[in-house]
Order: structure tokens, then C-alpha cells, then sequence
């Protein structure tokens, strides 16, 4: 569908209200200008609904699961109905555990330390470091980056074919790329990996707030996300999946909350007996505002429509990929090709710029927030640039001269509540850049580009 089908189509041109939607920032040339946040993929801002119902709570915060006051009373039926809640946005099975985790980064540790001894672990590099790195303790394969959706299936089925049959195997995969935004062939991967006998955990930290997630079908046996990343505040996380591989595995962390009972030997000694529920891996006081925060967050996106949500999101990143099209100096990154299905996350070079220097510029001259680097997934980056680890360049400078490859990218993204606006903006403003340059002087502080305003 093209740009100007979904324009016509108003209930797709209308975000949802964000905090932070009326922030005016500095321009360093002058003046101020109404944020364009374009880094969700990083955080996303939380939905003003989400704000306002941890607002109505706030007064009525109490202890959970263990107070007999009225308040400690309603803060555990709301953090329990908030795990019921998320079960549902996830369409999870019955006897599927909700537990709250930190983060998607915290959610897949979680589940590293509860492997059965010998567990294989399959993983792409494509993956964000979150789901890259927290197999230490397990013998970790290493997929190399595929060029298609369906030869990531045949690596996944030709590696798995080799391992041995009798032992436990977990798949790790994501649903969205954080760097290319990439759909992944999550169904098609969870029945790969059945069929040799192995696990699957999908990292959705970026598919979830973008497209419906149900664990029941696509079959995957445990999902991983973050609330920041939901248009939910920071600090909460969800593992959702099969109850037994966590029910026999130690606690994540020991305490409060995850013990049922504990009693003194007579050897001076203690004896535990740990909860077999989601308990057993949330020890101490949990953040019930957080809970609660992912809960609202799931009920609005559900009533809001991802029918709506999706489209929205391909219009604006129609709106970009148009938009640029006729720019020859800036190339997206693609594992897929530039017209496979993706969400609202698009990383670029631009051919003479280093990237530090080139988002600085975004920043303070347009009010333009984005990212650049590697974007903590950096075996895939170096993939799509070509690239060998290096240190980028100083601000000001090429980040790689002509012919050369390029260091670090620049990633744009948004969702729900970004305004037609703030990408009209990014696509003057990358037009610009590259035919004028930049307007300011900059230097490099700490390692990153910044305005110089010394002179």
C-alpha cells in the first residue's frame, strides 16, 4: 500500500497520545523546536493512558502478597491481575507462568540460569547482545547471518540436525531486528526447532509493541520483553512461557517472595522450600508500578487495534524510504532486502559522514533524537556495513573515506505515538545535511560528537 492509500485512510495518520509530545529542546543555531523523538527502538515514550493509571494507583500503593491492610489487599490483586492481564496480550497457554523481570535483558538471564545441565544453546548473530550473550554456562552455536527469511530456517534446521538428539536445546531468536527491523520467520523457526527437540524463546522486545504476539501460534515456548520499550516507564520486564524448566531450576535470586517455607536444622543449618509458581524467580518486594505500567500498556495497544498500529507504522515508514529515495548518499542496512515486511525501524549510512557526527547534527540543529553505533548488537551491524571493529572516527571527519566501509550506522525509528510531523521533519532534514551540511561546528567530548561552542 502506498503512501498517499494509507494518508487517505485518517484513523491511520492518528498516534496515540505520548508523554513528552509538547517538549521543546534548544537549537544550538538558535530558537526552539518541539522534540521529534525518533529513537523507540531504544525507549519508547510511555502512552499517556499508561501515566495516568500508575497516577490513579499512586495513592493506593501498598505491600503485596503478605499485608492484611485494605491497601497491601488491592496492590497484590492489582499486580496479579496485571500478570493475567499480560498473559492475555500474549495469548499464552493455560499453564503458562507471567513473571516480571526488569527487562527483556533480565527476562533472558532469567532463563539462562534456569537451563537444564548440558542444555545447547542455537543462536543467530543477528541478535541483540540481550539475547547474544547470557548463555555462558551453556555450549553456545553461533548461527552465522542469513540473507533470507528462509535461509534462516535451513541454518537453524541444518545445525540442529547435528547436534546430539538425547540432551536439551534451547533456539534463542528475535521477532523484530532492532537494527534493520526485519520481520524474522518466528513460526516457521518454533517448528524447526520442535521437530529436532528443542525449546524456543522469542526475544520480542521489538515485536511487541508493533504487531500482536501469541505464544500459542507461533508456538514458541517462552517470550522475552520490556515494558520501555511498550510505552511502559523503565524498570520492568516479562517472562512468559512453559512452567517446568523454571519450577526445577534454583531461584533466580534467594529471598522473600520466592520461599514458601524455611526452617533451622539442627546442624545450625537452614532447609527452604521454594514456590513452584512465577514466586519462585521474583524474591523481594516486586515493582507492582511497573507491573501495572505493562499491564496498561498491553490493554491499550489491544483496544487501540494492531490493525491500525501496523498500518500507521508502514506509512510512516513509507514516508522515510520515499522520501529518501532519490538521496544516492544514504543506503539502508537489510539482512532481507529493502522490501521485506518490517516495523518502524530503519538504519542507514550516509555516504561522507561519520555517523556520531551526522545524528549530533540531527539533534541540535533539527530537534531531532535518534541513534548511531552499533546499537548493542554488533556482530550484526559489522555484518550489513562490512566492517572490522574499529574506534570511529573523530566528529568532523569522514567515518570512512570514499570506497571505504563504514564504521557505525544510524538508526530512525518510531511507533505508536510519532507524529507525521517529526518524520517529515527527518526526511528534511537528512535532505539537507547531506546537499548543505551541517550549519554548526562540532567536536568530539567523551567519544561522542557535540556542538563546539567554545568560539
Amino acid at each position: 500500500m502506498s503512501v498517499s492509500t494509507l494518508a487517505a485512510d485518517q484513523s491511520v495518520c492518528s498516534p496515540l497520545p505520548v508523554l513528552g509530545r509538547d517538549v521543546t529542546v534548544p537549537l544550538v543555531t538558535g530558537g526552539e523546536v518541539t522534540y521529534a523523538a525518533l529513537d523507540y527502538a531504544a525507549s519508547a515514550p510511555a502512552l499517556q493512558r499508561v501515566w495516568d493509571d500508575v497516577a490513579a494507583y499512586a495513592p493506593y500503593y501498598g505491600s503485596v502478597h503478605r499485608g492484611a491492610g485494605y491497601l497491601s489487599q488491592l496492590s497484590t490483586d492489582l499486580f496479579e491481575n496485571a500478570r493475567r492481564t499480560v498473559a492475555e496480550f500474549l495469548d499464552c497457554r493455560e499453564d503458562d507462568q507471567v513473571v516480571f523481570t526488569r527487562s527483556t535483558t533480565d527476562s533472558l538471564n532469567l532463563l539462562a540460569a534456569a537451563l537444564p545441565a548440558g542444555c545447547q544453546v542455537f543462536v543467530f548473530e543477528t541478535e541483540h547482545h540481550a539475547s547474544l550473550l547470557p548463555w555462558r554456562n551453556a555450549q553456545v552455536t553461533y548461527l552465522d547471518a542469513p540473507r533470507t527469511p528462509r535461509q534462516a530456517v535451513e541454518t537453524l534446521e541444518r545445525a540442529l540436525a547435528d547436534r546430539d538428539p538425547h540432551g536439551p536445546a534451547l533456539v534463542c531468536v528475535t521477532g523484530a531486528s532492532n537494527v534493520t527491523g526485519e520481520l524474522w520467520p518466528v513460526q516457521e523457526l518454533a517448528a524447526a526447532a520442535h521437530a529436532h527437540g528443542a525449546r524456543i524463546v522469542l526475544d520480542a522486545a521489538q515485536l511487541a509493541p508493533h504487531h500482536p504476539v501469541s505464544v500459542a501460534d507461533l508456538d514458541v515456548d517462552w517470550v522475552a520483553f520490556s515494558g520501555h520499550k511498550l510505552y511502559a516507564p523503565f524498570g520492568s520486564g516479562v517472562l512468559a512461557g512453559r512452567a517446568d524448566w523454571l519450577r526445577e531450576a534454583e531461584p533466580y535470586l534467594a529471598g522473600g517472595g520466592a520461599s514458601r517455607k524455611v526452617t533451622r536444622r539442627e546442624d545450625g543449618g537452614v532447609d527452604v522450600e521454594w514456590h513452584d509458581t512465577a514466586a519462585r524467580h521474583e524474591a523481594g518486594s516486586p515493582n507492582v508500578i511497573g507491573a501495572y505500567a505493562v499491564a496498561s500498556a498491553c490493554k491499550a495497544l489491544t483496544e487501540a487495534g494492531f490493525d491500525t498500529l501496523v498500518a500507521r507504522e508502514q506509512y510512516l515508514v513509507g514516508k522515510v524510504r520515499e522520501g529518501l529515495a532519490d538521496v544516492p548518499q544514504v543506503r539502508f542496512l537489510s539482512l532481507f532486502g529493502d522490501d521485506a515486511p518490517r516495523v518502524g525501524v530503519l538504519s542507514f549510512v550516509v555516504e561522507g559522514w561519520n555517523s556520531s557526527h551526522f545524528a549530533a547534527a540531527l539533534s541540535a540543529e533539527y530537534g531531532i533524537g535518534v541513534r548511531d553505533g552499533l546499537f548493542c548488537a554488533h556482530p550484526l551491524v559489522r555484518t550489513l556495513l562490512g566492517s572490522d571493529p574499529q574506534t570511529q572516527g573523530e566528529c568532523g571527519s569522514p567515518e570512512a573515506a570514499p570506497g571505504e566501509k563504514s564504521l557505525n550506522a544510524i538508526r530512525v525509528s518510531f511507533g505508536a505515538g510519532t507524529p507525521d510531523e517529526h518524520v517529515e521533519r527527518f526526511v528534511r532534514a537528512v535532505r539537507e545535511l547531506v546537499t548543505d551540511g551541517a550549519q554548526w561546528n562540532y567536536r568530539t567530548e567523551d567519544g561522542r560528537c557535540v556542538p563546539d561552542t567554545s568560539a
